[in-house]
């Protein structure tokens, strides 16, 4: 592990195994910590979500939450950025520094609209042209906002 203080990314309630396992890779890729928060639309042992971390398990750093109430509690609430399509400042407004939270909700409905209302001025969106296109797959958006966040650090 670097010496560098990590970025956090939260998946909460994630439903899809190759998603967790992709976005956990991509933690272990960047000393990044990642916090799953249940439920969890499927078990740990499952082999698409393994599959899709391969063989790196073991340099990926993960903490469980048992709900979101749970780690929304615990943490300090200027370190905590939400990803959400029903907002329209785009993510590379935000300043992001190490330590920080990159919260995204889960697959199928997002994060809850009570959060978004409640954090309304930490909310951010990726951008899309396609109005045809519902939203980004979780990995790959995961993946977009946090290389920003490393970009901003002059990390590499």
């Amino acid at each position: 592990m670097s010496t560098i203080t990590p970025f956090n990314v939260v998946l909460v309630e994630p439903e899809i195994p190759p998603n967790t396992g992709t976005t956990a890779r991509l933690c272990g890729a960047t000393d990044t910590i990642l916090h799953l928060v249940k439920p969890l639309g499927f078990s740990t042992d499952d082999k698409h979500l393994k599959r899709a971390g391969l063989d790196y398990w073991e340099y990926i750093k993960i903490v469980y939450w048992e709900s979101f109430d749970d780690f929304l509690t615990k943490q300090d609430e200027k370190k905590l950025y939400f990803f959400t399509k029903k907002t329209g400042r785009p993510y590379t407004e935000a300043e992001f520094k190490p330590g920080d939270f990159l919260i995204f909700g889960k697959e199928t409905k997002g994060l809850p609209e009570e959060v978004i209302r409640l954090y309304k001025d930490r909310c951010y969106t990726i951008p899309m042209s396609n109005p045809k296109i519902r939203s980004l797959n979780l990995a790959n958006a995961a993946g977009i906002v946090l290389y920003e966040a490393l970009r901003q650090q002059s990390i590499w």
